[in-house]
């Protein structure tokens, strides 16, 4: 059911490559200030989700709707549909139809941020850089595309301090204050994957996504990773979407777990009423459905 406390709506998306069905007819919704996980076995259809949510994919069918701002946006959503617009504004807020936007409208104008299952950092790069250079729009708009950051003039100044009081907020962060002059692609992974999501943060996203963010980790990096998220929810009010395969981190962190499989939602709910479902035991043990009233009687369902 809809709720004005949405951040995010996906409604009945169906994504087919040929003849192949990857997402078949999904509908989830995820709250402002939650952390939402997207779970499943392999080959579910959550990284097709997350294309379709970015604008990486044009889905085949479906409406991907996100809001922000004044919750009245949500009014809006209908007549939006109804046009051949992207979005539609009223005083202090916004809804997008986020399959109508390229992957780069969706990052800039809806401010959905993405980070991917393989590290994506500037390595060359130090540590400050990376973060300096999420916020290059505003601070080339400040610039005057360059003439007014050549000249030194006063809104680049500003801007140029204000980017830099950003990343050295994240930098604390994530502990890497000390490290900001290194290269990125001299730390160690935990740290990568942190300064990546910070890195994200810096664009002040309405949305988070992020693509497996604890693979690769041991535990106490994923213990680092789950204190980061949970600050992101609780400090910065961010809405986070996370595809991932650690469950300890999944049930940890999640407000809210919606669980795919061959491409269709086979549960959704909190952490406790997902974990007990006997649907998402037998996805994630691979028997089939007649066998799922056996597997729940041998796991103490």
């Amino acid at each position: 059911m809809s709720s004005s406390r949405d951040v995010l709506r996906v409604e009945h998306l169906t994504m087919r490559f040929g003849g192949l069905v990857a997402v078949h007819d999904l509908s989830f919704a995820a709250q402002h200030g939650e952390i939402t996980a997207l779970i499943g076995p392999n080959g579910a259809g959550k990284t097709t989700v997350f294309n379709c949510i970015t604008g990486f994919y044009q889905p085949t069918e479906g409406r991907i709707a996100l809001q922000r701002g004044n919750p009245a946006a949500w009014d809006e959503l209908d007549e939006l549909t109804a046009s051949s617009a992207r979005s539609r504004t009223i005083k202090d807020g916004a809804v997008y139809l986020l399959e109508r936007m390229p992957d780069h409208a969706v990052a800039r104008q809806a401010r959905v941020a993405r980070t991917f299952q393989n590290i994506r950092l500037f390595r060359g790069m130090t540590v400050l850089e990376n973060l300096l250079v999420a916020q290059h729009s505003p601070l080339m708009l400040a610039s005057g595309f360059s003439l007014l950051g050549i000249l030194g003039m006063t809104p680049f100044r500003k801007a140029e301090r204000a980017a830099i009081e950003k990343a050295a907020h994240w930098l604390e962060t994530i502990n890497l204050v000390e490290r900001a002059d290194d290269p990125a692609g001299d730390l160690p992974y935990g740290d990568q994957r942190r300064l990546e999501i910070a890195r994200a943060m810096c664009t002040d996203p309405v949305l988070l996504c992020l693509d497996e963010p604890a693979a690769g980790l041991n535990p106490r990096e994923s213990a680092e990773l789950s204190e980061l998220l949970i600050a992101i929810r609780d400090r910065h009010k961010t809405s986070v979407l996370l595809i991932e395969h650690d469950m300890s981190v999944v049930m940890q962190i999640s407000d809210h777990v919606v669980v795919l499989d061959y491409g269709e939602k086979i549960a959704e709910g909190n952490r406790d009423e997902v974990k007990n479902d006997p649907n998402v035991i037998a996805a994630y043990l691979g028997v089939e459905q007649e066998e799922m009233e056996a597997v729940a009687s041998e796991v103490g369902l």
